[in-house]
């Protein structure tokens, strides 16, 4: 086994046939992400019409058609009530818009959600946004999806890991199956929920996400969400206009993120139980649906007209003023709804309004190009922004415009603000999210990179007393090792013996007669210097230890170094050292063609 070559035995993923498993028990989970979203739709159809129209129907309706007169105040206070009852007496969990919970779950709960939390997330979101909440139904079906997809796991034996996988696979399934964006319901479990892209998790993920987008077609039928005609791919001007939106879009996701956190704090400084605070909330809302209707419900309407460039003139800053100011209140309020659908509204009014001051491409074109960064900005999930305005409308032009809008909006949200609208949520519960994933450089280096080559042996004769006077000598190489390798008389490494090993033979024979071998370790755990040094310190913790010998492949008693907790520490300081150090390598007369020295 020790002749194969490194190349042969290192490979560029740890992924094995279990990943087949997985992406089976995805698939399932896809069809049921479609048939909980189509659930959701229902639910929250059925409760708008009786909220609103006083009719037992599933069909679609928007609550911005309502007759009700200054009467609409009082519908979203119901709602309010009943979603603070649910939340008291069932589960608080179904506090929120859904993303941060799941993540939570991901990071504390080793991805296990509960039953309660799968039947009462999408029920409380139902009346939330039914009765005239400012939310999107994303929100509660990525919980809700996701939740099944972790209860689901939890039937079988696998790891938290696994578990995790199989929780996102059920998130990206149920954004999958409201919007019809297989690629972006990917992308968003890669660039917020995985912590990681391995093909262990990729590869489930996308399998709900494809199998949820095909199913739901049997449910709300086929094509785009948003469909429109396509723009002309954009010119040089365009593209620039494009940045100078992502600026505005990107200050905009700052301010409101910040306008929901000082919402919730307003709340907390409230003398009243937090069960009451949706009730609060959804006054708010329904004096904002008296005063601009087109902030009640969902939007999804509205979003598309903006699109296509039907809304114009003040409706667009009633809207856009409207929606963010309700929806920062009752998102403060702790209720149930996602944060998905308004920042499409609050983004392509804010776009359809920059339009006027464009000379180039129309108003639809800028609605989807603010949209998306708005999105962007607001989540910190750039890829998942551009990709899911195109797969929304299916206008795949636009993508040059959408990614400058999107990346400018993201670059701007990461300058000015230290945590998006879905980590600050997480880091006020006392965690700590890091959304800068890179490849673990314990990976990227081996043991032979990093040992200590000049390693200070001691003969299997030498006794305790001898190795201890000299330790004790502050110049002998020995007095600043944990751990000191044992060799024979052919110098054959035979054994370690470590300071707590000297420390419990001097216990048991003062005198330390004893030799070093007997008062060591002959059972040695080794390592080999085309191992990486992750692979080596996975050894380290297994078997509680704190220094590794390393030793040749084809002959493992020929010592040839030694790796402890300090080469280790060096390791990851050159590693900070990389991306923290700054250095010029070349100068401009460096740089020029030196004369040939005669």
């Amino acid at each position: 086994m020790h002749s194969v070559p490194v190349h042969d035995r290192l490979a560029d993923f740890t992924t094995d046939r279990r990943v087949l498993f997985l992406a089976a028990m995805a698939a399932v989970i896809g069809v049921a992400s479609a048939i909980l979203g189509w659930v959701l739709v229902q639910l929250i159809a059925l409760v708008t019409n009786l909220a609103f129209f006083q009719t037992l129907s599933f069909a679609p309706s928007s609550p911005a058609k309502n007759q009700l007169g200054a009467l609409v105040i009082i519908v979203p206070i119901i709602g309010g009530v009943l979603v603070g009852l649910m939340a008291r007496y069932g589960s608080d969990k179904i506090r929120g818009h859904g993303i941060p919970e799941a993540l939570e779950a991901i990071l504390m709960d080793r991805s296990k959600m509960s039953p309660k939390v799968a039947i009462l997330k999408p029920i409380s979101s139902a009346l939330a946004i039914g009765t005239g909440g400012p939310f999107g139904a994303e929100g509660p079906i990525v919980m809700t999806s996701g939740a099944f997809g972790s209860l689901f796991a939890q039937f079988f034996h696998l790891s938290s890991a696994e578990r995790k996988t199989l929780l996102v696979a059920g998130a990206a399934g149920g954004m999958a199956a409201i919007f019809a964006t297989p690629v972006a319901a990917l992308l968003l479990g890669i660039e917020i929920m995985l912590f990681e892209r391995k093909p262990r998790s990729l590869i489930p993920v996308a399998v709900a996400a494809v199998v949820a987008s095909a199913a739901r077609v049997f449910f709300f039928g086929p094509g785009p969400i948003f469909p429109i005609p396509p723009h002309n791919a954009p010119d040089g001007v365009t593209l620039a206009f494009a940045f100078g939106v992502g600026i505005i879009a990107g200050l905009g996701a700052a301010l409101v993120t910040n306008l929901v956190y000082w919402c919730e704090d307003a709340f907390k400084r409230l003398p009243v139980h937090w069960m009451w605070w949706p009730a609060i909330g959804g006054l708010f809302v329904g004096i904002g649906g008296l005063i601009e209707p087109g902030v009640l419900g969902v939007g999804y309407d509205l979003i598309h007209a903006m699109l296509r460039g039907e809304i114009l003139g003040t409706m667009l800053i009633g809207l856009l003023v409207g929606k963010a100011v309700v929806w920062s209140i009752a998102l403060g309020s702790g209720t149930s709804g996602g944060v998905l659908a308004p920042l499409l509204i609050i983004g392509s009014a804010m776009g359809s309004l920059l339009a006027g001051f464009i000379p180039v491409g129309d108003t639809g074109l800028w609605a989807m190009v603010a949209m998306a960064a708005m999105m962007s900005g607001t989540l910190r999930a750039p890829m998942t922004a551009m990709i899911f305005a195109v797969e929304a409308t299916h206008d795949f032009n636009t993508l040059p415009a959408l990614l400058i809008g999107c990346i400018t909006a993201y670059g701007i949200t990461v300058l000015l603000m230290r945590r998006s609208i879905l980590t600050e949520k997480i880091a006020r519960r006392g965690l700590h999210i890091s959304q800068e994933y890179s490849v673990d450089s314990y990976e990227l280096l081996r043991v032979g990179d990093i040992m200590d080559q000049n390693v200070p042996t001691i003969p299997a004769t030498m006794t305790v007393s001898e190795l201890s006077r000299r330790i004790a000598q502050s110049d002998s190489p020995l007095s600043h090792r944990q751990g000191t390798p044992i060799v024979d008389a052919q110098g054959n490494l035979v054994g370690i013996i470590t300071r707590s090993d000297l420390i419990q033979a001097l216990a048991h024979d003062p005198l330390g007669e004893q030799s070093a071998l007997e008062a060591g370790t002959r059972k040695l755990v080794v390592t080999y210097p085309d191992e990486t040094l992750r692979a080596a310190i996975t050894e380290m913790l297994e078997h509680d230890i704190g220094r590794l010998p390393v030793v040749s492949r084809e002959n493992p008693h020929q010592l040839l170094g030694y790796i402890g907790r300090a080469g280790v520490l060096n390791a990851r300081m050159r590693a900070v050292n990389d991306e923290a150090a700054r250095e010029r390598m070349l100068s401009p007369r460096s740089a020029l063609p030196q004369k040939p020295i005669m």
